[in-house]
């Protein structure tokens, strides 16, 4: 089975978002403090993308839950800001639709 055009997208937007973010995130003001405070659980979101991005493109079903766990993860700290509500839970429901329709799903 041909991996899909929209698995195929959402697999490498995740890995370049996640090791993008992860490298923003790990230099971000002064390096020797990248590991203080929250940082550690920013980085370890970060490799969650690029792990889910990397095996979603080695087409390996469990890839799509860690994908949508992440996702659920963004649309639940983004309860503070109405706008970033309204992108990660839009994002969510593009990720949901296209990773789990049945063209998708290896059976």
């Amino acid at each position: 089975m041909k991996r899909p055009l929209a698995v195929t997208i959402i697999g490498w937007l995740l890995v370049v978002v996640g090791a993008s973010g992860f490298v923003l995130h790990l230099y971000e003001g002064k390096p020797q403090h990248a590991l203080e405070g929250e940082n550690p659980w920013i980085l370890a979101t970060e490799l969650v993308a690029v792990v889910g991005g990397a095996f979603l493109l080695r087409g390996k079903s469990w890839a799509r839950w860690v994908v949508m766990a992440w996702m659920a993860f963004h649309v639940a700290i983004s309860f503070n800001s109405p706008r970033q509500l309204v992108i990660h839970g839009a994002i969510f429901v593009l990720f949901a639709y296209f990773l789990f329709r049945p063209a998708t799903v290896r059976r």
